[in-house]
């Protein structure tokens, strides 16, 4: 059995330690907000955080959230009142939305680091895919999130 927090209550799991703590979340757990994208770590969709850190759900076994706390989309907030959250629903960020749980989690830990990041740090944190290519309403809404402005370019 390998107990773990996730979103705030107590968790434990009859599963291989070697099973991606993705499939975890969604088959045994139900928590079906995390996506599966690449399988891979490279495209985000699966980004939850451990100990408030971000990390691809897909490449990391259950055996590593043991005795730690994961956050995944639904524990973000109870309410979508989350700081991110407002700001993705003021910009309407998503369009078909299958990556937006994992951006909006990349972006939380991001604020969390940095309450108001630069356009390098954004470009250095925020490594996540959007197939759909809404990453100008996205920037936005980082932007608005951080209670920042978008710099003007050129």
């Amino acid at each position: 059995m390998i107990k773990f927090t996730i979103n705030g209550r107590p968790a434990e799991v009859d599963a291989d330690p070697d099973t991606p703590l993705l499939w975890v979340l969604r088959d045994d757990l139900g928590l079906t907000g995390t996506k599966f994208g690449c399988g891979a770590a490279l495209c985000g969709a699966c980004t939850v955080h451990i100990d408030g850190e971000p990390v691809r759900a897909c490449s990391r076994p259950v055996s590593e959230a043991a005795g730690r706390r994961v956050i995944t989309i639904e524990g973000l907030s109870e309410n979508r009142s989350h700081p991110v959250q407002q700001a993705w629903i003021a910009e309407q960020v998503p369009q078909c939305g299958y990556c937006q749980s994992g951006m909006i989690m990349a972006v939380a830990a991001l604020l969390k680091e940095r309450p108001q990041p630069s356009e390098a740090e954004i470009d250095a944190a925020i490594t996540n895919i959007c197939r759909c290519g809404t990453y100008a309403r996205i920037r936005k809404a980082i932007h608005r999130a951080a209670g920042t402005s978008v710099p003007q370019k050129g």
